[in-house]
């Protein structure tokens, strides 16, 4: 569920031809004014289990990711250390006293619509985690990657059990894929580290 949006989110179908290009430009953006908002550093937060197939998006993206080499630009949530449930809130507050300022970015999977499954969601705003299942967990977030792997409203527990791996593998490669080039584009911009107060985000 997403908690506190902006109208300009971004609704991207990953069988398009043109999902990539969609991604990136809408990360490019979000991250870009995250900057001039004055945020020093770069957080992604990626939500979910290995233990569930439909809930393994956030772990699979933070799995694919949790080698990248920035200064300021850190991963939370892996396969081998999920961020789930149990732990977001400890994890959260880890984060607020690690990093300074922290621009951060919930990466979760998410039900919804037949027809909106295969697309994923990302905007400006905040994430409510668990909403699907019945779960009260605090919103996490300044920007948002959500998956819609499957269909919402009934046994929703046993639906995200029983999602089609094929079809999270591939939202992660994008998403994964998306997110390092962004990075590479805005490290590559000797303009965008000038944003920053100490010059230094991504060097």
């Amino acid at each position: 569920m997403i908690a506190g949006t902006w109208v300009n989110h971004r609704y991207v179908n990953i069988n398009n031809s043109s999902a990539l290009a969609n991604f990136t430009d809408m990360l490019y953006m979000l991250i870009c004014n995250g900057i001039k908002e004055g945020y020093k550093s770069i957080v992604f937060v990626c939500i979910g289990t290995d233990r569930s197939t439909g809930d393994s998006l956030g772990p699979l993206v933070g799995y694919k990711i949790g080698n990248l080499r920035y200064k300021n630009v850190n991963v939370y949530g892996t396969l081998e250390n999920p961020v789930h449930a149990k732990n977001l809130d400890k994890i959260m507050q880890e984060i607020y006293k690690t990093h300074e300022k922290p621009f951060i970015i919930a990466i979760d999977a998410c039900l919804g619509r037949m027809e909106h499954i295969g697309y994923i969601t990302i905007g400006k705003g905040s994430i409510k985690p668990g909403s699907g299942v019945n779960k009260d967990l605090a919103p996490v977030g300044n920007a948002y990657i959500t998956g819609i792997v499957n269909f919402g409203g009934f046994m929703d527990f046993l639906v995200l059990q029983n999602t089609r791996l094929s079809l999270v593998m591939k939202m992660a490669d994008l998403v994964s894929m998306g997110i390092k080039y962004v990075l590479w584009k805005i490290a590559s911009n000797p303009e965008i580290s000038i944003i920053s107060n100490d010059g230094h985000v991504f060097k």
